[in-house]
């Protein structure tokens, strides 16, 4: 198939399973006026997302890697009233578009943005007993996903589900002798996982308009 064709099955199918309404576009508007680049999630990804947190039963939620809160919003939204969500972001533009997005979808009071490097922040969240979380999505800079997947089991609990982007990288995961720090650090976090008995997981090859990619899931186990 072509990427013409990609595109056109995921519109038919995010009109008729995950349409857009007026928060999610506005989000998307925000961004794109702020000049964030054109990387988040899909309609029908963020719509698995949300369905994932909401099957979950996820009561908190952790973000690493915020951009313009499009994920957040349908994380945020799988959530309980008195539910929350930590979401950390590095660059603080795109931060204070996220805080904005959330403030303008009715999720300021659920979703928090938080600003810095990951790796600086999520020491910071265990330091405040801030866990266990019942869902982590990892969408940041790629290098670092085996780092991240490691934070997320020590803020998780049994029963937790780790959910982490783009591991498929346009196919290009499969190159062992790549010099692509994103490709590296994938490779690492999926060699982690595989060996890691805390963890049970898979991978799902993606299509659409975001060209060929996937997500990994792995569920926290005793």
């Amino acid at each position: 198939m072509t990427q013409a064709e990609w595109n056109a099955v995921s519109d038919y199918l995010t009109d008729m399973l995950a349409p857009p309404d007026e928060a999610l576009t506005a989000a998307l508007a925000a961004a794109a006026a702020a000049g964030l680049p054109d990387i988040a999630v899909s309609p029908t990804e963020g719509k698995l997302l949300h369905l994932l947190a909401r099957t979950q039963g996820a009561r908190t939620v952790l973000e690493i890697g915020t951009l313009a809160g499009y994920s957040t919003i349908w994380l945020a939204r799988a959530l309980p009233p008195d539910g929350r969500l930590v979401t950390l972001e590095y660059e603080p533009a795109h931060a204070d578009v996220a805080r904005a997005n959330l403030a303008h979808a009715g999720l300021g009071s659920i979703a928090q943005v938080r600003t810095g490097a990951a790796l600086d922040l999520l020491p910071r969240l265990a330091e405040e007993g801030a866990g266990p979380f019942d869902f982590v999505f990892i969408d940041a800079d790629k290098r670092n996903n085996a780092r991240y997947v490691e934070w997320a089991l020590r803020l998780t609990r049994p029963g937790s589900l780790i959910v982490v982007d783009n591991v498929v990288r346009g196919g290009a995961v499969t190159d062992e002798t790549g010099t692509d720090p994103s490709v590296a650090g994938t490779r690492e976090m999926l060699d982690l996982v595989a060996r890691d008995p805390r963890l049970d997981a898979t991978a799902l090859q993606t299509v659409g308009p975001k060209g060929h990619d996937g997500m990994l899931l792995a569920r926290v186990v005793d």
